[in-house]
């Protein structure tokens, strides 16, 4: 294949150095290596370079985390390893927000402006760092140094998955020991000696974000009225967190792990889905689909190899439940992947992890390694007879990678774009075989399921919403923290768990779901959080966000901050959502900014319309509930209800 590489400038020994501890060293001049004798008579590569797709991502991190950014002499050289034209190499690399194609400085600092953020002071936090370090991302366009006289280059960022910490950052910092760092709460002088001093934050402690654990180990506690967990009761995804050492597979055991596993081989793979079907398991991504209906679609194929993926990137504005339950019980997500490796018949999977939690994926990584070592992983897991892996892939900032198809073409190398359905993933997913993906809360989730047995996990919570549910409450509440209850709590029974609305004031407003979910006012506190509950409200549970507004929130800046996170973060693919979240956007910054055209109610009409695309048209669940959440905020009043 003639890759036409056009790179003025050839990768430098840094580069490529990055990129062959990825790939290994290259064989011959077919795979960018020294020319040797036979290279004239032969061609190498073909099938076998290009099945090592796959990799693209991951030499595309290597690269940037050694320089701070990817030249085109660096991308030519990748796309020589794996054969892959660099058009489409080029493709990938600029779609994903992590990765840099420009020339850009060593160490950049995102500071997250998102929803949750923001109601906690983002923007002043981003007025500090604009007076202490200059105006966002100031660097030079020819050689990425920064402009602003400092050596610091930061810049906006969507949510960071620390919502329950107030303001944060992460920061990349290129040819470091530590490269990626995450701040929270964060302030400028923090930035500056992270960056100075290569000062990494003092560890959170296990359970940190998750206030019920206190109230559970302190029932006398005079702290704000805390709901106690529910972990005494007979399911709890949260029993472990704070008891277990994250990093001890011996802790883990301790507490029983692995034991679920265990009953699951005793149980055959078959027995397996049927526990997961008698407990009415139902996905917690947000699609609410059963659960055995994935598995036993993937099992029951004759096709081979099978795939199970984990959907660990979190990255819905609010949601840090996924973040809480892998920094803190590691183990539990390799033992709930096994199983589901094992029923579905597959022999290897893999855990997508968002580029924004590298404490996460280092725990991940260090927990499958450990498994791996004392026989839960390999070729004879635990004796049972199957054998079974799993891989941990790191995303690069795409909010879009979270739909299930576009996760499977970032983890096979390439834009994360959905796929068309059908084929659905359990009949063609990666690498064109069956695959089941769930997320890391349904996988938890199997494991109590395994644990009291399907038919007792069916009588928790509803009859058709099942065991418990995770709700990361964020905002202007006293104790922001995840929180479990069992479905069917009420919405104000949540709030009141955390504390109230903080300082007590009158409660404007919540968003429940996330930026894709929907505002409901205080006239909704007593709506059940069932999937069926929210459903007859018109509302969400969506990812579990429970973002609490006091009267002193500005909602309509809140919801451009919204309009423009579905702007930035369409994948451009579909007509419907590359344009009607630009027009959405437009629109809200017409009526930020009192410029309407012609009135508000032609404004509030436009936009019902704009909406009645995006939901109708779109070809993934990105752009269907693109303008979810500025709807129900114009029916609330919230924006609009005045010329």
């Amino acid at each position: 294949m003639d890759l036409r590489l056009t790179a003025k400038a050839p990768a430098t020994g840094d580069e490529r150095a990055a990129v062959d501890e990825v790939l290994g060293p290259p064989s011959s001049q077919w795979e960018g290596g020294e020319r040797r004798a036979e290279d004239a008579h032969m061609a190498l590569g073909g099938h076998a370079a290009r099945a090592r797709r796959e990799h693209l991502m991951t030499a595309l991190h290597a690269i940037q985390e050694k320089v701070g950014w990817i030249s085109p002499g660096a991308l030519d050289y990748v796309a020589e390893r794996l054969t892959v034209p660099p058009a489409e190499a080029y493709g990938v690399a600029s779609f994903y927000a992590m990765f840099r194609t420009a020339p850009s400085p060593g160490a950049v600092v995102h500071v997250c402006d998102d929803v949750a953020c923001r109601v906690a002071g983002a923007e002043a936090l981003c007025a500090e760092m604009a007076h202490r370090f200059g105006p966002e991302g100031t660097v030079s366009e020819s050689t990425g140094a920064s402009l602003n006289g400092t050596g610091v280059t930061w810049q906006r960022s969507p949510c960071l998955g620390k919502c329950d910490r107030g303001s944060a950052a992460l920061i990349q910092q290129a040819g470091a020991a530590v490269p990626r760092r995450e701040l929270a709460p964060v302030t400028p002088d923090a930035v500056w000696d992270a960056l100075t001093t290569g000062a990494v934050p003092a560890e959170v402690p296990v359970g940190a974000g998750v206030p019920q654990l206190a109230a559970r180990a302190e029932p006398d506690s005079t702290s704000p009225d805390i709901a106690a967990s529910p972990a005494a009761g007979p399911v709890s995804l949260l029993r472990r967190l704070g008891r277990v050492d994250p990093a001890s597979l011996g802790s883990y055991r301790a507490a029983g792990g692995y034991e679920m596993l265990r009953r699951a081989i005793e149980l055959g793979p078959q027995g397996v889905i049927r526990e997961v079907r008698d407990a009415k398991l139902l996905g917690r991504g947000g699609a609410a689909f059963p659960t055995h209906i994935k598995w036993n679609a993937v099992a029951s194929s004759p096709v081979r190899q099978k795939y199970v993926v984990c959907n660990a990137d979190e990255s819905e504005p609010g949601t840090f439940k996924d973040r809480v339950l892998m920094e803190g019980d590691p183990y539990a997500l390799v033992e709930a992947l096994t199983v589901m490796g094992y029923a579905c018949g597959a022999e290897q999977g893999y855990i997508y992890v968002r580029g924004e939690y590298p404490e996460a994926e280092a725990r991940l990584a260090h927990a499958i390694e450990t498994a791996r070592t004392h026989g839960f992983l390999g070729a004879d897991v635990m004796g049972g007879g199957f054998a079974f892996d799993i891989e941990v892939r790191r995303g690069a900032g795409a909010y879009i990678a979270g739909e299930e198809t576009a996760l499977i073409n970032s983890l096979e190398g390439k834009r994360a774009e959905p796929r068309n359905k059908p084929p659905f993933p359990a009949q063609e997913g990666l690498f064109g075989k069956p695959t089941v993906i769930n997320n890391v809360e349904t996988l938890f989730s199997v494991l109590e399921v395994l644990r009291v047995g399907g038919p007792a996990f069916a009588t928790v919570g509803t009859p058709e919403s099942t065991g418990t549910r995770l709700f990361c409450l964020s905002g202007c509440v006293a104790v922001p923290g995840l929180y479990e209850y069992d479905f069917g709590v009420t919405l104000r029974e949540v709030i009141d768990g955390a504390g109230g609305v903080a300082g007590g004031r009158p409660l404007q407003a919540v968003l429940l779901g996330g930026a894709a979910g929907v505002f409901v006012g205080p006239e909704a506190l007593d709506m059940p959080l069932t999937f069926e509950g929210v459903r007859a409200a018109e509302a969400t549970l969506g990812s579990g966000v429970v973002l609490v507004l006091d009267d002193t929130v500005s909602v309509p800046g809140l919801l451009r901050r919204i309009a423009q996170f579905f702007r930035d973060e369409s994948c451009g693919q579909c007509v419907p959502c590359r344009v009607g979240t630009v027009r959405q956007e437009e629109l809200l910054a017409r009526l930020n900014g009192g410029t309407v055209l012609g009135s508000v109610a032609t404004e509030l009409s436009l936009l019902k319309d704009i909406g009645y695309v995006t939901r109708d048209a779109s070809i993934c669940g990105l752009g269907q509930t693109a303008t979810s959440a500025v709807e129900s905020a114009v029916k609330l009043g919230l924006i609009g209800a005045r010329e």
